[in-house]
């Protein structure tokens, strides 16, 4: 069992913070830059935490992990070799409509798992990679190249062919020809997929979409107010990485008067809640030990440590309030919370490490755990998989916290600007912004 001390919290955070980025230098292709959706041999690249990945090399530059010009050759192998793949329907393509598949092989690109046209995993390979080509700035000709074929693959991407003839974007299509059964329609992870299909340079959606997508959210009174409900926690942080939304409301915000980051904070109240309060007496929870995300867990009827029987999800959306628990926790959910509830995160990861010092592995959280479940420690059961997304989501997250750089980054790309507007936010860092309609 790895043992760590930390002098302080800023140095356990930074420790943390540079292990999470060191999975996109690991676990990266050198030849196509793509990033594995997991640590596990095998793994596909996932095109979302390919997106994650271009977003966090801005961090690593400005913290002194790696320079400037590894980080921008970096970029510019994933850029080359996606401006480059086959965009075609059959099923071997990499993508097609200048959108991307969710799972495509490390080597050569190609479409994988018979996985779906994403919408939301492409739009979050489009903010990552809207990240790097804001970053890299420089009158150089590798920096020059980045946002050459970032303005080029964006302006590609055909949003308005997602919406499938409806009022809101389907959320995937599969090859020859068919698009899946659902639509984005209520609040999700989404919201940011909707600012950046607002702000398409060519193929756009409309305002009204979004209005048909927020029209559908799901709202919970609330001792205070309303609350505008998700159980996964995921759902809530997702959009946050890229956007700073306090301050901004839509029209369904201005309605509450709250924003999406007091509503995340709410969500991250009812999280710990529901740990403290513990209905389902799963061992270690607590105020300090809480993230209910999606994640994966054995499935199946299994023995609890305690004696009881419990129904096991596999891989599902946990959730709080009103969402699937069945004793397994997100590890990361303490540092992608810190922007919102500080002591809240700092707490719960000074806890995590001291009561389950074995999650830790090359200064990395894995996937999950459960320790209702039999195990080596009092872990329990742990994920074998550190994942992509989670390890991309808690570097934003702490850089966020840390000094804001991927929201003044954000704040500085055309395109969230224009979506945000068009989707009708006002307030906040868009009053101090010049249009760029």
């Amino acid at each position: 069992m790895l043992q760590f001390t930390f002098d302080t919290d800023n140095t356990r955070i930074d420790r943390l913070q540079r292990g999470g980025f060191g999975y996109f230098l690991r676990y990266s292709d050198a030849g196509t830059g793509l990033v594995a959706d997991t640590s596990r041999a095998g793994s596909p690249s996932s095109i979302a935490a390919t997106g994650f990945g271009l977003a966090c090399y801005p961090v690593a530059v400005e913290r002194g992990w790696i320079g400037r010009a590894e980080a921008a050759r970096r970029v510019l192998t994933v850029l080359r070799f996606l401006a480059g793949g086959r965009q075609a329907s059959d099923a071997r393509a990499t993508g097609y409509r200048g959108l991307y598949y969710h799972f495509l092989d490390m080597r050569t690109g190609e479409r994988t798992w018979s996985s779906e046209l994403s919408t939301i995993d492409s739009a979050l390979f489009f903010a990552g990679m809207l990240t790097a080509a804001a970053y890299f700035s420089e009158r150089r000709r590798d920096e020059m190249e980045i946002r050459s074929l970032s303005e080029r693959l964006f302006e590609r991407a055909d949003w308005a062919w997602a919406l499938n003839r409806g009022d809101t974007l389907m959320m995937g299509w599969r090859p020859p020809g068919r698009f899946l059964r659902h639509r984005w329609r209520g609040y999700s992870e989404a919201l940011l997929l909707y600012v950046l299909a607002l702000a398409a340079p060519r193929h756009a959606i409309a305002p009204e979409n979004y209005d048909a997508f927020t029209a559908a959210h799901e709202w919970l009174q609330i001792e205070s107010g309303r609350h505008l409900h998700a159980g996964a926690l995921f759902i809530h942080l997702f959009p946050h990485a890229w956007i700073d939304f306090r301050g901004l409301h839509d029209a369904e915000m201005r309605k509450t008067a709250s924003d999406y980051f007091e509503n995340t904070r709410r969500a991250i109240a009812f999280q710990r809640a529901h740990a403290e309060e513990n209905p389902g007496a799963f061992a270690g929870y607590c105020r300090d030990l809480w993230g209910f995300s999606a994640c994966h867990a054995p499935k199946g009827r299994l023995r609890l440590r305690d004696g009881r029987w419990q129904r096991m999800l596999g891989y599902a959306a946990r959730g709080a309030p009103f969402g699937a628990d069945d004793g397994t926790l997100v590890p990361w959910a303490p540092l992608a919370c810190l922007p919102f509830e500080p002591e809240a995160g700092l707490g719960g990861i000074s806890h995590l490490l001291s009561r389950y010092p074995a999650l830790l592995s090359e200064d990395r959280l894995p996937g999950g755990f459960n320790p209702s479940l039999p195990g080596a420690g009092a872990e329990g059961w742990v994920d074998d998989r550190v994942v992509g997304l989670d390890q991309g989501l808690s570097v934003m997250m702490i850089e966020n916290w840390r000094s804001g750089l991927l929201w003044d980054i954000t704040r500085s790309i055309p395109a969230f600007g224009r979506g945000l507007r068009r989707a009708g936010f006002e307030g906040g860092w868009l009053s101090a912004v010049c249009p760029r309609i």
